[in-house]
């Protein structure tokens, strides 16, 4: 098992928080023109299974394009092997598993430049990177936290799943526990990286290598056990592609995925 260590591009980092309130609700519902910007495309890329480190370079790359220009907004959509990131709000005390176990059950494990704590990244989660420029409409950190948890709402409500915010907390849940976490950084520009996970059908278990995002005697949960039945990233995907779009005003442009 190797460990690395990821150097962030500068610029503040936001681990999320505030309540349940969310004045962005019409535009979960797409009723939000999204401003100035409302013309601009969200490009999508699928990119499979992706080793975290690999995911940091081209999160990296794309800043910087997006920063110059080069690239419209861009959603990265993927999967990671089995690995513990963690954010700069992180204890080492919320990772349970140590050096020797978690290559036992083959985890990396790395410290990045997203807000938060400790998140467990694997198969069968959905992980989003917005690569974004939030100028000149929405530069308001906690806005941009609050409507991504607005799409993941959007897209369990699609598939019969009723989710929720928390009071003080930041991400998604339902009555059987959390479902999905974010964490972002918002580098210099306004220009975000890193986002969110949605667990579809991950293995579980290995939650119980953390304290997820540093909350105890909380239950982590997944769209398939809550649905009963088995559910492929691969059927989520088109619905959070739509659902970050109409969020943010965009037209979408799924080029040739």
């Amino acid at each position: 098992m190797r460990e690395g260590r990821s150097a962030p591009p500068p610029g503040p980092s936001a681990p999320g928080g505030g309540g349940a309130s969310d004045p962005q609700d019409r535009a979960a519902r797409g009723e939000d023109s999204g401003g100035p910007g409302a013309e601009r495309v969200l490009q999508v890329r699928r990119l499979g299974t992706v080793p975290y480190r690999r995911g940091l370079e081209i999160q990296a790359e794309l800043v910087t394009a997006r920063r110059e220009g080069r690239i419209p907004d861009t959603l990265l959509l993927l999967e990671h092997p089995h690995v513990i990131t963690l954010g700069t709000s992180s204890s080492t005390e919320h990772v349970l598993a140590d050096e020797a176990e978690r290559t036992r059950m083959g985890i990396e494990l790395y410290e990045t430049g997203r807000g938060g704590d400790v998140t467990y990244h694997g198969p069968g989660q959905l992980v989003g990177y917005p690569i974004l420029d939030l100028k000149p409409d929405r530069r308001d950190l906690h806005r941009y936290l609050r409507d991504l948890e607005g799409v993941l709402l959007s897209v369990l409500d699609r598939f019969g799943v009723s989710g929720h915010r928390e009071e003080g907390l930041t991400g998604v849940w339902c009555a059987q526990g959390k479902i999905a976490a974010i964490g972002v950084r918002v580098s210099s520009g306004w220009i975000t990286s890193h986002g969110f996970a949605l667990n579809v059908d991950p293995d579980l278990t290995y939650f119980g290598s953390i304290v997820p995002c540093g909350i105890r005697d909380r239950q982590v949960t997944s769209m398939a056990r809550v649905l009963g039945r088995d559910l492929q990233v691969e059927a989520v995907i088109p619905e959070v592609e739509e659902a970050l779009a109409r969020r943010f005003g965009r037209e979408l442009d799924r080029g040739t995925v």
